[in-house]
C-alpha cells in the first residue's frame, strides 16, 4: 500500500538496448505497478531498441530501488526526473 508521506512525482525513461531482456524489465515494472501512474512504450525493432516512459509516484527510496534494479539489467539504460516538491495530501 502506498504511504502518503514524502511522495514525489517522477518521470522515468528506460532504454532497452538488448531486447532479450524485455521480459526482465516488464517483470520488474509489474512488481512496482502500484506506484506507476502512466506508462508509454515504443518498440523500435528496426533499431533493436525499446523505449519506455513512466509517470511514477513514490518516495525517493522506492524510485531509487526501482531504477537501481533496472540499471543492473544488461543492455538497459535508465534516467529519472523528480519533482522538486513533495505531493503529500
Amino acid at each position: 500500500m502506498l504511504k502518503r508521506e514524502n511522495l514525489r512525482l517522477g518521470l522515468i525513461g528506460i532504454f532497452i538496448h538488448d531486447l532479450n531482456n524485455t521480459k526482465k524489465v516488464n517483470k520488474l515494472l509489474n512488481e512496482y505497478a502500484e506506484f506507476i501512474r502512466g506508462r508509454f512504450g515504443v518498440p523500435l525493432k528496426n533499431k533493436q531498441t525499446g523505449v519506455i516512459s513512466l509517470i511514477f509516484e513514490g518516495s525517493t527510496d522506492i524510485i531509487g530501488a526501482l531504477t537501481g534494479k533496472l540499471g543492473q539489467i544488461k543492455g538497459v539504460e535508465v534516467k529519472t526526473l523528480l519533482s522538486k516538491e513533495e505531493i503529500n495530501e
